[in-house]
């Protein structure tokens, strides 16, 4: 990563239904889960108060829900990597940390999942 300032952007517990499982009750239906996503994207100071200047939560959120109603993927670490690879097309944002968490995986816990870690090439 660069030595330039660094400026967190993050969206918590996005609630969704999403089409993911590889078991046969996963298929042909939506169960819910719950996607954090934390961006550390390029801290330029924002001298005028526009949207246009900052990397917008608002519209990554937009396109992640697209892509989360997309169809169905087998595994969370697939849908993961892909919302990684959807926040890193922004130049501005040096790493994205996303945790996907699969709210009725397991009987007796709140969740399962994964949570990966990419940065810029």
């Amino acid at each position: 990563m660069s030595n330039t300032p660094l400026r967190r952007v993050f969206i918590r517990n996005l609630e969704l239904a999403a089409e993911i499982g590889i078991h046969g009750h996963e298929q042909g239906k939506t169960q819910p889960i719950r996607l954090n996503v934390d961006l550390m994207v390029d801290d330029n100071p924002v001298l005028e108060d526009k949207l246009d200047y900052v990397v917008d939560y608002g519209a990554i959120t937009k396109r992640i829900r697209a892509l989360v109603g997309a169809g169905h993927v087998n595994l969370a670490e697939t849908l993961a990597e892909r919302i990684a690879a959807l926040c890193l097309e922004d130049k501005r944002v040096k790493k994205a940390r996303v945790m996907v968490e699969k709210r009725e995986a397991l009987r007796g816990a709140e969740s399962a999942g994964v949570e990966i870690t990419r940065e810029q090439p």
